[in-house]
């Protein structure tokens, strides 16, 4: 039995959603980011057919972390120039995860009736930038006062960690990426196949998206094999296997319910029920102190919590849009849901983060967006997407559909497993050793340049390690399965070292 009265008028609805690109602008002309946004709410404003000022009633303005923002408040910002000055504004920590997450919390508090009419908006500006800074341009895009603070994290690296250089996503990525394939049983040309057709089917996507900042279609092999304009960044992860975040990229949803649109006058046609939601931080929360480098409590917890308030199914999913920084992540996100390789349904309804653009902690706000537009258009599908923050350490997920709930969402406590526990790393670690995961960081020209590997001592506790070997055993980490390789770990002043038998 469907909902009726009150309660359905309480249900939460996207309504609508804009998207902008930036490109090529002389940087003394080109929009700033708190601009970009105003533009991208004009237009999702325009896609719920509503006046723009009808924003002046919003009650939340929810803006992700701008990367080197100096905005004095980049939320209240944005309310002021959209005439919301009752509007609470908030500005969300970093983490592709934040938009939605944030929309997650607004939705259930629009359903409780705590708050009525909330903008997701979200820009980046660092192609701008970086032209900017190139041809000597000041800009000045502060707003005044003082930076706008971010929510805190605790510190995304350990201490062993960063004096392995394990405290960026393009080293980190590429060591779960090598231990899935292991996992998987494939050898490495046959996972580079895997991933390579995989890719491909993204770029199509970004290929046919309006909105992303490369729409180019690329083969397998263009997009796998290190080439002069395709450099091996970190093994096995070329540049074209990286999220870009050097593009100008907005976006903007709006999310209020079924009675307020109604007196708003949103045609039902253009409203798109958020269904559940779920959000985890993943424990324990430093890379080197997780069980394994192919699985996620985090992200399970966050996909079995979205599917409980829904009341759905990895099953009913129609598209998908799993967060895409790197294909490892992808990878994990089916291996979660249980989606196979043959799986017909879209892993992306943008073109992903290394082709439709990864701007900043934004990019899900993009994928919400086109989500809404991808479901409008297929009347009684379900979507989801997800989100990721820092190293797998925060997940994100919702559901989506044109067809009402027929009950409100209802925060679920499904039966969880608790984490697991941390494993012991070794700051110092001495004796023989095994390999769990690794990678091979180049240099500009792509030549191989350092190894890091992670693995267990014969008494199970953890160690991180330099390859020792020079060039050679640094190709024979790339040409032959590491994975498992045993060798003699030494602790050393500048970092801990392996030689590989």
């Amino acid at each position: 039995m469907a909902l009726a009265g009150h309660d359905h008028d309480r249900l939460p609805v996207l309504v609508g959603a804009g998207q902008l690109v930036q490109r090529d602008v002389d940087p003394r002309q080109a929009l700033d980011p708190v601009a970009m946004m105003l533009e991208a709410t004009r237009r999702a404003a325009e896609d719920a057919r509503i006046d723009p000022g009808k924003l002046e009633g919003l009650d939340r303005v929810l803006v992700p972390s701008i990367f080197g923002s100096h905005y004095s408040n980049a939320a209240r910002l944005l309310a002021g120039r959209l005439g919301a000055g009752r509007a609470a504004p908030v500005y969300l920590g970093v983490g592709g995860n934040g938009p939605q997450k944030a929309l997650n919390d607004a939705a259930r508090d629009v359903a409780a009736g705590r708050t009525d009419f909330v903008l997701l908006a979200g820009a980046e500006a660092l192609d701008t930038r970086q032209r900017a800074r190139e041809a000597g341009v000041a800009l000045d895009w502060s707003g005044g006062g003082a930076p706008t603070p971010a929510a805190p994290d605790p510190a995304p690296s350990s201490p062993v960690e960063l004096r392995h250089r394990l405290m960026l996503p393009p080293f980190i990525y590429p060591l779960y990426e090598n231990a899935l394939r292991a996992h998987l049983g494939r050898d490495l040309e046959s996972h580079r196949r895997h991933v390579g057709a995989l890719l491909a089917r993204f770029t199509a996507t970004a290929a046919a998206n309006p909105h992303a900042w490369f729409r180019t279609r690329r083969a397998p092999d263009e997009i796998t094999l290190a080439s002069p304009t395709n450099r091996m960044v970190a093994f096995p992860y070329t540049k074209y296997m990286n999220a870009i975040l050097r593009v100008d990229q907005a976006a903007a949803v709006l999310l209020t319910s079924v009675g307020r649109a109604r007196a708003l006058g949103i045609p039902p046609g253009r409203q798109v029920h958020w269904l559940g939601g779920g959000d985890a931080v993943e424990s324990p929360w430093t890379v080197t102190e997780r069980p394994s480098f192919h699985a996620s409590w985090g992200m399970a917890r966050a996909y079995a919590d979205a599917f409980a308030e829904a009341r759905l199914a990895p099953e009913d999913v129609h598209a998908f849009d799993l967060y895409s920084c790197f294909p490892s992540a992808v990878a994990l996100g089916c291996l979660t849901l249980g989606v196979a390789d043959h799986d017909p349904r879209p892993l992306t309804v943008t073109g992903g983060l290394p082709y439709a653009g990864g701007p900043g902690n934004d990019y899900t706000t993009h994928a919400i967006a086109a989500m809404l537009a991808r479901l409008r258009s297929d009347p009684g599908a379900v979507g989801m997407t997800t989100g990721i923050g820092w190293y797998f350490s925060k997940h994100s997920a919702a559901l989506y559909g044109t067809l009402p709930p027929m009950e409100l969402p209802a925060a679920a406590a499904p039966d969880r497993p608790d984490p697991p526990p941390p494993v012991a790393v070794a700051a110092e670690p001495t004796g023989r050793g095994r390999l769990e995961t690794y990678t091979v960081l180049h240099d500009r020209e792509g030549a191989p340049e350092l190894g890091i590997t992670v693995g267990r001592l014969e008494d199970e506790r953890r160690f991180v390690a330099f390859v020792d070997g020079g060039p050679e055993a640094l190709v024979s980490l790339e040409s032959s399965e590491g994975v498992r390789r045993t060798g003699r770990v030494r602790a050393e002043g500048d970092g801990n070292r392996i030689t590989l038998d």
